[in-house]
């Protein structure tokens, strides 16, 4: 007898969009079958999911749980904790997120690696892994830990080609301990996960902005500028193909020059990956100029228009292929405070409505295919970074990790309505779906706007890049 069978008229698989019962035994999905093959008698619990859509867990690919931030009083703290941020996934039908372990000097990566285990341990409410973040200028003995983290199942290492704002001084890697780093991470089968801008070129608009006396943060597109996505992304390209079996990915692509390269380089046959953020498909620049435009930022920085556009024209020809957030959960105080263009907060809290926020935006504006957003905001970070099948996939086999989105659940977002922090960037929007359960490994944890998870729930994911996924651009 299954534990679970969840029916549906709208079930995406692999194989198709159609109606099929999902039968769950354990943590996993043992059987996909036409629809109405499993009768009561079958199961524990038959769930009737008729007139809803039933997909896999959402992936995020890009969130950071406990990142510093600055207080309005100017003292040092941080953002909300894997509990917080995991619990507000799990509501939004995301089941996967994928953080940081931060290295820097005077560790080892081994070291990193077993503190983030332990800050993370019984802490998180959904499944977790993370990418290695190294920083500066980087010690010989570093080439060998990272060979070993990449064996061992961490197998993404993020690396900064810019500062980012003046006062981070020591988060760039310079481009010759990129170039030992990639020899490394492609000899051992990893994948390299890029923060892409040039440092040359942000910093000195930093400094011609305080200069000529434009340093409000509303100025921000200036000093983080598309210019300076298209030479960091090309050069980071360039040196990456002159490493044979390096594969690469770009976090946050904001530009149509970031996008423009990533084709480009796509077209060589260069195995380079795009993820893009739902603030930069829904916003602009213009949008900082708004009260408490400050919500809508990121780094790098809102473009225009333009390059909105050319974000979703990447979306729909194959060079972006994931939605992430970036996501940074703090109070309303925190993320506008800043008032300047070097003292702004980055990232927002955007976890929980970003499927219902993207389904609208691709699904019902847009006319994509229901496999095709399930791809962006699920199944290719899946693939690119390791997890697939075992995330990402209704199949058998597969962990049993499964959103419904209720479509008879339009709505407006409403801060009060979300569970992680006093704002939304995404106040008024109107959506038309929202999730009204999330099963996590077998397990209801959300229905029907119920919790039903536990911090203890979450499992560390180990990863391995597949070996097509780094040899040519797969997706």
């Amino acid at each position: 007898m299954f534990d679970l069978v969840i029916r549906g008229d709208r079930v995406v698989t692999p194989q198709g969009v159609d109606a099929f019962d999902v039968a769950v035994q354990g943590e996993k999905i043992v059987a996909v079958a036409r629809a109405g093959t499993f009768g009561p008698e079958t199961t524990l619990r038959l769930i009737d999911a008729g007139g809803k859509i039933v997909m896999p867990g959402g992936i995020d690919p890009h969130v950071h749980c406990s990142w510093p931030v600055s207080h309005p009083d100017g003292t040092p703290g941080f953002s909300d904790p894997p509990p917080v941020v995991s619990r507000a996934a799990l509501f939004g039908g995301t089941t996967t997120i994928v953080d940081f372990a931060c290295w820097t000097h005077g560790n080892t990566i081994q070291r990193t690696l077993e503190r983030s285990r332990q800050d993370w341990a019984g802490q998180c409410h959904c499944d977790y892994s993370y990418h290695v973040r190294i920083e500066g200028r980087l010690p010989p003995e570093l080439s060998g830990q990272i060979a070993e983290a990449v064996r061992a199942g961490y197998p993404t290492i993020k690396i900064f080609t810019t500062d980012v704002k003046p006062g981070r001084k020591g988060r760039m890697v310079d481009f010759g301990d990129i170039w030992e780093v990639f020899q490394v991470v492609a000899r051992e089968g990893g994948l390299c996960v890029i923060h892409g801008e040039d440092n040359d070129i942000v910093m000195h608009m930093y400094e011609r902005l305080i200069r000529e006396g434009r340093t409000g943060f509303e100025n921000m597109a200036e000093v983080h500028n598309a210019l300076s996505e298209d030479l960091s992304f090309r050069r980071v390209i360039r040196l990456a193909e002159s490493v044979p079996g390096m594969a690469l990915y770009f976090m946050h692509v904001s530009a149509a020059t970031g996008a423009q390269a990533i084709r480009e380089a796509r077209a060589r046959g260069t195995p380079v990956y795009g993820e893009t953020l739902h603030q930069y498909l829904m916003y602009t620049a213009e949008d900082y100029k708004r009260p408490n435009g400050q919500m809508y930022h990121t780094y790098p920085s809102l473009k225009s228009k333009a390059d909105q556009a050319a974000l979703w024209t990447g979306m729909s020809d194959g060079v972006i292929q994931t939605v992430a957030t970036d996501d940074i959960c703090c109070s309303l105080a925190v993320k506008v405070q800043g008032k300047r263009i070097d003292d702004t907060t980055g990232g927002n809290a955007g976890v929980e409505p970003r499927l219902a926020i993207m389904y609208t935006e691709m699904v019902g504006r847009r006319g994509y295919s229901l496999q095709k957003f399930v791809d962006l905001t699920a199944t290719n970070a899946a693939k690119i970074m390791g997890l697939y099948p075992r995330k990402g996939a209704l199949a058998p086999g597969s962990d049993a990790d499964i959103a419904v989105l209720d479509a008879s659940a339009k709505r407006t977002v409403r801060k009060e309505m979300l569970h992680a922090t006093d704002y939304s960037p995404w106040e008024g929007h109107e959506i038309d779906v929202w999730p009204s359960m999330t099963i996590l490994r077998g397990k209801v944890k959300v229905e029907d706007g119920r919790f039903l998870g536990d911090p203890k729930d979450g499992q560390y994911l180990l990863r391995k890049i597949p070996d097509d996924i780094r040899s040519s651009p797969l997706l």
